[in-house]
């Protein structure tokens, strides 16, 4: 495709050079040039892509995209936009030749659940018959390929790729997370999005939004954006309220209360599950599931609601939810001989933590043994709250390292323990070592007792100042039980 026919429909652009040149492909990053790219010269928190462009010219680059002038001597084709990061979305979804509009887009924001959301709707749209690919912060998948995931919600380019690897392989549906950030970036401009869903809204991410204001903000302009979409919003949120509020079209609301179009009447949990009995437009479902506590009621209410506005049968909402035994490090239940009830999450936030031991105390008749810390270069803030919600709730704390990345893991620490110090609670204690803090858990739990580890759910790595070494809380726990049970 030549650069003339990329950018035609893309207005507010300069560009300089030759409109006939032939882009083979495009990349925001020097070290994925090839010959004939488009290189995205974009501005990082940390990085400047204008300083990484004699490299992408020699690895090949035929064209330039930038917020800058053209620099003097530049011989190849200088395309410039007040906006790069609008215009690389655009051109990218012009280079895939627009495979949003060829593939049921299902974009799913909010704090909390987007995860295990995407997880239900692929069940869901299998048991219906239709071929679904995710992107997710987990992995990136669809007919014939799976693999793991960047980040949440990848650059325009890699999105727009997936979904065409996706229609190649055959898929009829596309489910993704879209984080905050990525809205933000303007990653997901120029996606056309059939059905758009709010799941919750909490304060995370306040040290890059600077407020809860902001951060609502940024999830409100992917429904702006995706003016074309069938909205699903959670009613029972003060935030979700305020987005029906100022949408100006018809809203599928959910939630626990009846005015909710999508809701339940009776609902039980346990040990085992959930089971419910929910109400819809289009009749009644009857929901079991394997997955535990209230937050995942709210995501299977969530993936229902879209799975409605998709016009997915009942039966095959009720098949989707039932065929989802557990979601990678999302309440993972660790099998055992020992009778624990051993558990990882990726609870990483006070109000996330607060919601993971909440719905162990509604189920649990025994002992809570808790195991997290907090990742470091992030949200200072929370951490003495993560640790109000432990002292408040567990019955034993092991506070420990999570990814402490630059920083001590002891100040760390520190600050988690002035939170429980706080409850004027002491039943706690500190090992530094994660792998010791989760082998001494499960080694001080006794049969019937719940042992949660918190933090870093499906993560298979730790960072630890300029070192990434491989950490699986997974792994660790089972082969922690595992030595108990062989002893």
């Amino acid at each position: 495709m030549t650069i003339k026919e990329l950018t035609r429909n893309i207005p507010g652009l300069r560009i300089s050079g030759n409109l006939e040149e032939r882009i083979t492909g495009i990349s925001y990053s020097s070290q994925k040039i090839k010959p004939g790219f488009l290189f995205a010269a974009l501005t990082g928190e940390k990085q400047d892509g204008y300083d990484f462009i004699p490299d992408a010219l020699e690895k090949g680059a035929v064209a330039v995209l930038s917020v800058r002038k053209k620099p003097e001597g530049f011989l190849k084709t200088w395309i410039r936009s007040d906006d790069a990061r609008l215009a690389l979305a655009l051109i990218s979804t012009e280079f895939f030749n627009h495979p949003s509009r060829k593939i049921q887009v299902i974009g799913i924001t909010g704090t909390k659940g987007k995860t295990t959301v995407t997880y239900l709707l692929e069940k869901i749209l299998e048991k219906g018959g239709y071929s679904p690919g995710v992107i997710g912060s987990i992995s990136y998948r669809g007919p014939g390929f799976d693999t793991p995931a960047v980040r949440t919600t990848p650059e325009a380019p890699d999105t727009n790729a997936l979904m065409h690897k996706m229609l190649e392989q055959g898929a009829t549906h596309c489910v993704m997370e879209v984080s905050s950030h990525s809205i933000e970036m303007k990653r997901i401009n120029g996606i056309d999005f059939d059905v758009t869903a709010f799941t919750n809204l909490s304060g995370e991410h306040i040290d890059y939004h600077k407020s809860i204001e902001n951060y609502y903000n940024a999830k409100k302009k992917l429904f702006l954006t995706a003016d074309k979409s069938k909205p699903v919003v959670n009613s029972d949120s003060i935030w979700g309220r305020k987005l029906i509020s100022e949408l100006s079209k018809k809203v599928l609301s959910f939630g626990l209360n009846k005015r909710a179009d999508i809701h339940p009447g009776k609902y039980r949990f346990s040990s085992k599950g959930i089971t419910a009995s929910i109400t819809t437009p289009s009749g009644r479902m009857e929901i079991v599931s394997p997955l535990l506590g209230k937050p995942n009621l709210y995501n299977i209410l969530t993936a229902a609601s879209c799975a409605l506005a998709l016009e997915i049968p009942l039966n095959a909402v009720e098949k989707g939810i039932a065929a989802l035994k557990y979601v990678p490090g999302r309440f993972e239940k660790i099998p055992n001989t020992l009778g624990l009830h051993l558990f990882v999450d990726y609870a990483h936030t006070d109000d996330a933590l607060k919601n993971l031991l909440e719905t162990i105390k509604e189920i649990a008749s025994q002992r809570i043994f808790l195991v997290f810390g907090a990742g470091g270069d992030r949200d200072k803030s929370k951490r003495p709250r993560m640790g109000e919600k432990a002292g408040k709730t567990a019955d034993w704390t092991i506070i420990t390292s999570d990814n402490p990345r630059s920083e001590d893991p002891m100040d760390i620490i520190s600050s988690i323990e002035k939170g429980i110090r706080k409850t004027g609670k002491n039943k706690y204690e500190i090992i530094p070592d994660r792998r010791e803090a989760i082998e001494k858990a499960v080694s001080m739990a006794k049969k019937g007792d719940y042992v949660l580890i918190a933090g870093k759910g499906h993560e298979k790595t730790q960072t630890i100042k300029d070192r990434v070494i491989p950490f699986d809380d997974v792994k660790v726990a089972e082969a922690a039980a595992k030595k108990r049970e062989d002893d």
